[in-house]
């Protein structure tokens, strides 16, 4: 094979990973032979952009860059401000030698995050002088400024920026009032101004935010689930809160942490329930019937915080008359379980009961019979009160937590599908009437 066709092959290789590319906002990378980075991009599409790569007239430099391209990563983001955001990220980072445009950031908007005390934070155009050129009256040397970028669109940029203020809150005004502003009612700072935060906690804001604008998510998501746990330990339970809001904006903003904020929730069960491992399979039951009559029950299967409707189970109660839900309650506990023994199949790390103290006993009577030992938990409707085995008074739910948001996400489905299988039983019957 000569190189002409070698080339060739190489396009049509590199052609044909862009048609499997997804129609999202990300970043993509084009590295050559030996795994090196020659560009980095972003795109509203990505299979759209990468697609005008291939058109039959393109510029001397893109010609010369298609050519050396042997392979192309991408990542998804879930907005063409954040690819922005990411893409600036990594061109700081790798140098590629075909971005020569955001190199130079002269007339690309950046950010500028102030050497003060509270800093402010805002976009500039370029950087302030060198410190020798500054005044000395000046209360900060701005050489120590910190600025991210440069970006290639500033709308873009004023909407990403938008965004992480919502999530953490700061200052964005370049010389420090007296009282606080609309900022500070609309909970989009946290008036450093006024005394309402201290220069330390300020700090750490700060500090999450340029590790978001470095694009360190699993880090910064890592050391917040962390505070977050010191602070529920300690009961400030509404810092913790609004640290667990963060979390879960981040989370929406970041596809890449969404395994990681199961797993916040399932260590904080983990530590709530003081069960010896992690709960990766949680199991609950729920029943559904009408004066007695078609009485259903259901199962549903999380594994890793995420519901595996293929472990779904639904069950007719066969052995019960009348209404007696502890009775349904314990013939399908029975049966699931006896058949896990029976098939030798692995049995779930925690068992979730939809229901009060009582409906607890039952469930532990029945594995007690079994003779199997799986950790019970079961949640009332009323008051959404979590009863422990070993634990006389209940758990609240209104303490906010992650891992008690997951029972109740767990106890919702469960109910919701028991209800489904009832009323597919009724309109059968209707029908075969």
């Amino acid at each position: 094979m000569d190189k002409k066709q070698k080339s060739l092959k190489d396009l049509l290789r590199t052609f044909s990973k862009v048609q499997g590319l997804p129609d999202t906002p990300g970043v993509y990378i084009f590295k050559d032979k030996e795994g090196n980075i020659l560009y980095i991009g972003k795109a509203k599409s990505l299979r759209k952009r990468l697609y005008t790569y291939f058109r039959p007239v393109l510029s001397f430099k893109n010609q010369k860059l298609i050519s050396k391209v042997k392979d192309i990563e991408y990542q998804i983001t879930p907005s063409e401000s954040q690819a922005q955001l990411l893409e600036a990220s990594l061109i700081k980072k790798y140098q590629p030698p075909y971005n020569i445009s955001l190199k130079d950031d002269k007339s690309f908007p950046l950010i500028r995050i102030t050497h003060e005390e509270f800093p402010a934070i805002y976009i500039c155009r370029k950087k302030k002088l060198a410190a020798s050129d500054i005044a000395l009256s000046r209360s900060y040397l701005e050489e120590a400024d910190v600025y991210f970028g440069p970006y290639t669109n500033v709308k873009l940029l004023r909407q990403a920026l938008k965004t992480i203020r919502k999530i953490f809150g700061f200052r964005s005004c370049k010389k420090m009032p007296k009282k606080p502003c609309l900022y500070f009612r609309l909970n989009l700072c946290p008036a450093p101004c006024a005394g309402k935060i201290t220069a330390p906690d300020y700090q750490e804001i700060i500090n999450h935010i340029k590790m978001f604008l470095s694009s360190k998510y699993e880090d910064l998501l890592n050391k917040l689930s962390l505070k977050m746990q010191a602070l529920a330990e300690e009961k400030k339970f509404e810092e913790a809160a609004k640290i667990r809001d963060q979390i879960m904006a981040l989370s929406v903003m970041n596809q890449i942490t969404k395994p990681e904020i199961n797993l916040i929730a399932l260590e904080d069960l983990k530590r709530i329930l003081k069960l010896e491992k992690l709960p990766q399979r949680i199991e609950a039951f729920d029943i559904s019937n009408i004066s007695g009559k078609l009485a259903t029950g259901s199962m549903v299967s999380f594994y890793k915080g995420k519901p595996d409707k293929n472990n779904y189970r639904r069950f007719r109660i066969k052995t019960v008359e009348g209404i007696n839900d502890y009775k349904m309650l314990e013939e399908i506990i029975y049966r699931r379980y006896q058949r896990l023994i029976s098939e030798n199949l692995p049995l779930p790390d925690l068992v979730l009961i939809d229901g009060g103290r009582a409906h607890l006993r039952v469930a532990k009577r029945v594995i007690k019979k079994l003779g199997i030992k799986i950790p019970l938990v079961s949640i009332a409707k009323d008051k959404e009160n979590i009863y422990l085995e070993k634990r006389r008074i209940p758990i609240k739910l209104n303490i906010d937590t992650a891992g008690l948001n997951l029972i109740r996400q767990i106890r919702d489905e469960a109910h919701r599908f028991a209800l489904k299988y009832h009323h597919l039983l009724r309109r059968k019957e209707i029908i075969d009437k």
